[in-house]
C-alpha cells in the first residue's frame, strides 16, 4: 500500500491555505454481496489516519468490518513525489480492497487537503471514479459540480457557509472547527446515511461486550507519515492513578520496520496502557491513551527521529518533563464559557494567547522553554505557535530520572458531557524522554 510521498513546505502551506479558506446490525451498502462496500479515508495537511480512527469505531460500532475501513496516507508536503505518486498509491489500495472484499466500488472521504488529492483523483480519468460509489468533501475544496460525475456529500464547518459543491449534497456545520468537522458525529451521521441509505442505529463508539480487543495501528514519523523504521515498541499496563508501570516486563514487544505497522495486542478495554517507542540513541517516546473501548486498527503513534523533525524544537533537561497534549476536535482557549479546559497538574494551559480559536489548535508542546524552571503562560512558544494546527506552552514540570512522581492531565471537553477526564503519566526527564497524551475527540 503506497502511502509514502515526500514534499515541500511551500507547496504544502499553499494548498492547505486553499483548502481551509475555500453490536447492530450489518450496515448494507454492497447490493453484490449484502455488505457494506470498503470505505477510504484521506487526511489533510500534517494529518494521518488518526483523524479517522474515531469514525471508524463508529463504523464498526454498526456492523462494517474492520477490514472494510482504510485509510490512505502520504506526506502532505509533496516535496520529492508528485500528486500522481499520491493517486497511484490511492489505485494500489483500491485495487487491494476490491480483491480482498471482492466489492466492484468503494467510498471515498477526504478531509481539507485531502479533498485535493480525492478532487483530483476522481477527475483525473472516468476509470478511476468508476471505483468509486460515492465521494464525501469534508471543509476542503469546493467545485462546480460532483467531482467526476462521482455522487457528492460536501460537508462544512466553521466559516464561509455560502461554500458549496454544486449539484451535491451540502451539508454546514458552522458550529464545528475545521478538524472536528472531520471527527464528529453530526458528521458520521451524514455520511453514514449517504453511503448505506439509511441513518445509523448509532452515532457513538460503543464499548465491547467483551473485555478484550484488539488494537493495532503504525508508528509514523511526524508529518511525513514515513515508518519509524529501526525503533522498538513496548506495551506496558499501567496504573491509571500514577502511570507507573504494573509489571517488570512489557505485555508485548514490536520492532518497527519500513511501514511503521505494529499489533495486533489484545488489550483489556478497562485497563490503562503506556506505548512506547525505544530508539538506540537511548531515547523513548512515550504515549498514554484512555482506554480503548474497542477494538481499533487506527491507532497512530507519531513521532521523530531524536534529533530530527519537531524533536528539535524542545528543549531538553533532566529537571523538567516534555509533553504532547493531542485531541482531534481542536482546543479553545479564549471563546469565553466556550473554552475547553485543560489544566496540567492544576495549571489551565488553554489560555486565549496559546490557543484562540483561529489557531486550529490539535496539539499542544509543553515543556520549560529555555530550561530556566520559570512558567510563562502569557504566550506561546513562537517556533510551535508558527506551524499549522500546533502550539507551544512554557510550563515547568519537575522531573527526575527514574521518574518519581505522577503529573496530573485533567480536560473538560466544550459541548461535551460535562465530566472531567484524567489520565495520569511519570514525570519523565525529558534529556531521554519525551510523552505524548491523547484524549478523545468523542464523549
Amino acid at each position: 500500500m503506497t502511502r509514502k510521498v515526500l514534499g515541500a513546505v511551500g507547496v504544502f502551506l499553499a494548498v492547505l491555505t486553499a483548502c481551509l479558506t475555500a453490536a447492530p446490525t450489518p450496515a448494507q451498502g454492497d447490493p453484490a454481496q449484502g455488505r457494506p462496500r470498503p470505505v477510504i479515508f484521506v487526511h489533510g495537511g500534517a494529518g494521518s489516519g488518526a483523524q479517522f480512527e474515531t469514525q471508524a469505531m463508529r463504523l464498526t460500532s454498526n456492523g462494517y468490518p474492520a477490514d472494510r475501513v482504510a485509510v490512505h496516507e502520504y506526506d502532505s508536503s509533496f516535496a520529492t513525489n508528485t500528486i500522481d505518486d499520491v493517486w497511484a498509491g490511492l489505485d494500489q489500495l483500491i485495487a487491494e480492497l476490491q480483491k480482498q472484499t471482492g466489492a466492484e466500488q468503494v467510498d471515498l472521504l477526504g478531509h481539507s487537503l485531502g479533498t485535493f488529492v480525492s478532487q483530483g483523483y476522481l477527475t483525473s480519468s472516468p476509470a478511476r471514479a468508476a471505483t468509486v460509489a460515492h465521494y464525501v468533501n469534508i471543509d476542503g475544496r469546493t467545485a462546480a459540480a460532483p467531482p467526476g460525475g462521482v455522487p457528492t456529500l460536501a460537508v462544512w464547518g466553521e466559516g464561509d457557509q455560502s461554500r458549496q459543491i454544486v449539484g451535491a449534497q451540502n451539508f454546514y456545520a458552522p458550529d464545528q472547527s475545521h478538524v472536528q468537522v472531520a471527527t464528529s458525529a453530526e458528521t458520521f451521521a451524514q455520511f453514514y446515511e449517504f453511503f448505506t441509505g439509511r441513518a445509523p442505529r448509532t452515532t457513538d463508539v460503543v464499548a465491547e461486550r467483551r473485555s478484550r480487543v484488539r488494537i493495532s495501528g503504525e508508528a509514523n514519523l511526524f508529518p511525513s507519515n514515513i515508518g519509524a523504521d529501526g525503533a522498538t515498541l513496548e506495551i506496558w499496563k499501567v496504573d491509571p492513578d500514577t502511570g507507573a508501570r504494573r509489571a517488570r516486563r512489557p505485555e508485548a514487544t514490536f520492532d518497527i520496520g519500513a511501514d511503521g505497522s505494529w499489533g495486533p495486542f489484545r488489550a483489556n478495554r478497562r485497563q490503562h496502557y503506556e506505548l512506547v517507542l525505544n530508539w538506540d540513541a537511548g531515547t523513548s517516546h512515550h504515549f498514554y491513551f484512555q482506554p480503548f473501548l474497542r477494538s481499533d486498527h487506527l491507532v497512530r503513534l507519531l513521532t521523530s527521529r531524536p534529533g530530527t523533525g519537531i524533536d528539535v524544537l524542545r528543549d531538553r533537561s533532566d529537571n523538567h518533563a516534555s509533553l504532547t497534549i493531542v485531541r482531534y476536535k481542536e482546543w479553545w482557549g479564549d471563546q469565553g464559557d466556550l473554552n475547553d479546559v485543560l489544566e496540567i497538574d492544576d495549571q489551565s494551559v488553554l489560555t486565549a494567547p496559546i490557543a484562540p480559536r483561529t489557531k486550529r489548535v490539535n496539539a499542544i508542546f509543553v515543556f520549560d522553554d529555555n530550561s530556566d524552571g520559570v512558567t510563562n503562560l502569557a504566550a506561546p512558544i513562537p517556533d510551535l505557535f508558527g506551524l499549522p494546527f500546533i502550539t507551544g506552552a512554557d510550563l515547568y514540570i519537575p522531573a527526575a530520572t527514574p521518574p518519581g512522581d505522577t503529573v496530573s492531565l485533567s480536560m473538560t471537553a466544550r459541548a461535551g458531557d460535562g465530566e472531567t477526564e484524567i489520565v495520569n503519566v511519570p514525570n519523565w526527564a525529558s534529556s531521554q524522554h519525551h510523552s505524548s497524551i491523547q484524549f478523545r475527540d468523542f464523549s
